[in-house]
């Protein structure tokens, strides 16, 4: 890994520079774009945090994830693939089978009705296959903006902004933007980037809010952005204190994915254990 984030964090007093009160366009368009090169160098190894092999995994995945955490769904997801590898498959499964293998997601039932229903959707609208186009893919049960541009970036490498409750409390944080609906977050969010650097950008901040940048106790002591953020403080100031506070692989645990890019490996990365282990 290129950077350590405690030890790049800020002092414990609060960082030395910082965003003005009244900052520019401009200046926030520069804080922006540096906070994400920061963020790259921290987490060369970003990619999404589900376990897929093809768009119609991905999408089938990231509807379950909904509620639930991605370890969750990578521990159920092999079975329910094993079983039902095909739309075609899944689109005729017996829910009752379906909803016994979802059930550690949560909210199975209704999960259960949205797969089997965009599996129908996928046979019987789009040839079995999953489209590549999001006036499309939002029109398939259980799918909106936030999925849609999850598959759209990762299955068919088309940017797209992922303004899950991570992204959204990050941004915020930032003060890359006052928003709180999802939508008006991504066009504000957006319009600070170039498009080709939407998914990335995407995963770099997922990761963020995931490992340093918590809801209820960020590791300000320990975040490698302390300098750029306007909210330094509100969590953990303390380098040692902070440290304790990392998840995943910044805190020497098993990340999400059962089967991650060897790319998270080779840089310390530790793979989740299937489900029932441990």
């Amino acid at each position: 890994m290129k950077k350590d984030p405690a030890k790049a964090a800020g002092p414990k007093t609060g960082p030395k520079t910082g965003p003005k009160s009244a900052e520019s366009h401009t200046a926030l368009v520069r804080r922006a774009r540096r906070i994400n090169r920061e963020l790259a160098e921290v987490y060369p190894y970003a990619h999404p945090e589900l376990d897929f092999e093809n768009p119609f995994q991905l999408v089938v995945a990231t509807v379950l994830s909904a509620q639930t955490t991605d370890l969750r769904v990578n521990q159920t997801t092999p079975a329910l693939f094993a079983k039902y590898p095909t739309p075609e498959d899944l689109a005729a499964a017996d829910p009752a089978e379906v909803e016994e293998i979802l059930r550690p997601c949560g909210f199975f039932r209704a999960k259960t009705r949205s797969v089997i229903g965009l599996s129908k959707a996928l046979v019987e609208d789009f040839g079995g296959e999953v489209p590549g186009k999001l006036e499309d893919l939002v029109k398939l049960p259980g799918v909106g903006r936030k999925t849609a541009f999850v598959v759209l970036g990762n299955a068919f490498g088309r940017p797209g902004i992922t303004v899950d409750t991570h992204f959204q409390r990050l941004v915020r944080r930032w003060k890359w933007t006052e928003e709180t609906e999802p939508d008006k977050i991504e066009a504000a969010v957006g319009a600070l980037f170039p498009k080709k650097d939407w998914t990335d950008l995407s995963h770099h901040v997922i990761w963020h809010g995931r490992r340093i940048c918590h809801a209820r106790k960020p590791a300000c002591g320990a975040c490698p952005i302390a300098p750029l953020c306007p909210s330094y403080g509100e969590g953990e100031t303390d380098p040692e204190k902070a440290r304790k506070l990392l998840k995943y692989e910044k805190g020497g645990f098993p990340g999400q994915r059962l089967n991650p890019p060897q790319s998270y490996l080779d840089a310390g990365g530790i793979a989740a254990p299937p489900l029932g282990a441990g």
